[in-house]
């Protein structure tokens, strides 16, 4: 058989991998503890020579599993572990394969609660170099002996900059580095980052994975594209058996085991259903935000419009180059703060609220909200002016927002 398409994969993953009863989807296992027959049994399990094995829910349940299992299929990858939220992913990432004296370049254009975050490494004694992850040159310029890995998000939000993905991916593998992609705005359907060579896929399963505002969740994705046996960091009880598998390992113990970052059976079995219509949504998402930038780019009242596809856009050509689509993210400016809340108000269906990746559009000012506690002068670095507003675009028809806009615009 050929192989099959994004979607037919998907909606078939849980009897692939095997359903008990002949069920359709992968039941919800509530079960914390699971035993064996034979002790010898438990033992490998906890010792690792039993693979598949579960011990405690807090490292994992049938149903978590299953949801990895689906996730690596979609970034073609080696494996993934699943966490209670995509921050606890990026944390527990972070916290098990850096230490303190190594150093971190990360994308100066991240998510506000990743960036406060940084702020935390760097008070544990890890040092930090923000850079314009646009610019290779930038990158390059910024690595040091004790430089550990690279940090960036395929779509920064709000203002939508898009790293030298490929550039910084070569420029990783010559030089040794871990090289992690944030890959939640994007998700596998639009780009797979184990193409520009990443070593690491973060996604935040509550966005375009899961889609539907109801579940929240996390996965770390290893593309088995780094050699785990030149890390430094990696301890010794890791060390054994294939070092593909190294990395994984110290984050399921260190930071899943350990941290307790621990995904529910619940919220798991909805973000697998919610996964089965990922690529309808993120193509249907994708459309809108471009007609919709296209008619905010083209009105009077707009200062401007921040979208990958675009034209206009300063990484356009990056984002054509690897994205099969742009996303549902899109933010623009109208006038100061004063005229950006007055525009939101007049708007009748977008849901004033914080969030991302729902089926129903959102709306929010950034600069008074998510990113008011890190202060003028960062905001400013990241492009970030006081009357930016950033959207999240819905399943709601086209044509609906656009008039929607259109009417709040012109009153």
């Amino acid at each position: 058989m050929t192989k099959q398409g994004f979607t037919t994969q998907n909606v078939h993953a849980d009897q692939h991998f095997g359903v008990e009863h002949g069920g359709i989807h992968k039941p919800i296992h509530t079960s914390v503890q699971y035993g064996y027959e034979r002790v010898e049994d438990l033992i490998g399990v906890f010792q690792g020579s039993i693979k598949g094995g579960f011990n405690y829910a807090r490292q994992g349940t049938p149903t978590t599993a299953a949801l990895e299992a689906k996730i690596t299929q979609m970034e073609q990858a080696l494996g993934s572990i699943s966490f209670a939220t995509g921050m606890a992913a990026i944390t527990a990432m972070f916290l098990t394969l850096l230490k303190a004296g190594d150093h971190l370049i990360s994308s100066q254009f991240v998510f506000g609660n990743t960036n406060s975050l940084i702020g935390t490494l760097r008070d544990l004694g890890i040092e930090v170099t923000m850079v314009d992850a646009t610019r290779t040159d930038a990158v390059a310029a910024a690595i040091q002996p004790n430089s550990r890995m690279v940090f960036v998000e395929t779509i920064a939000n709000p203002a939508t900059q898009v790293p030298d993905l490929g550039g910084i991916g070569a420029l990783c593998k010559s030089r040794g580095l871990v090289y992690v992609v944030d890959n939640t705005i994007t998700s596998p359907w639009i780009f797979l980052p184990k193409t520009v060579g990443a070593s690491l896929v973060i996604n935040s399963l509550t966005k375009t994975i899961a889609g539907h505002g109801a579940a929240l969740g996390g996965a770390i994705t290893d593309t088995g594209l780094f050699d785990w046996s030149t890390y430094p960091n990696i301890f010794a009880n890791y060390r054994q058996g294939d070092p593909k598998g190294w990395g994984l390992q110290q984050v399921r113990k260190k930071g899943l085991r350990d941290m307790g970052g621990t995904l529910s059976s619940e919220q798991a079995h909805a973000i697998s259903l919610g996964a089965e219509t990922l690529a309808l949504r993120a193509a249907q998402t994708s459309k809108t935000a471009l007609e919709l930038a296209r008619f905010l780019e083209s009105h009077s009242a707009v200062q401007r419009v921040f979208y990958p596809m675009l034209e206009s856009h300063p990484q356009h050509l990056f984002a054509k180059q690897h994205f099969s689509a742009g996303s549902w993210l899109l933010a623009f400016e109208v006038g100061n703060e004063a005229a950006c809340l007055k525009f939101i108000n007049r708007l009748k269906l977008p849901v004033v609220a914080t969030g991302l990746g729902d089926t129903r559009s959102l709306i929010i000012p950034v600069a008074p909200t998510i990113f008011w506690e890190m202060g003028a002068a960062a905001r400013a670095a990241m492009g970030i002016s006081d009357g930016l507003i950033r959207f999240s675009v819905g399943l709601e028809d086209t044509a609906d927002l656009l008039a929607d806009f259109e009417q709040a615009l012109r009153s």
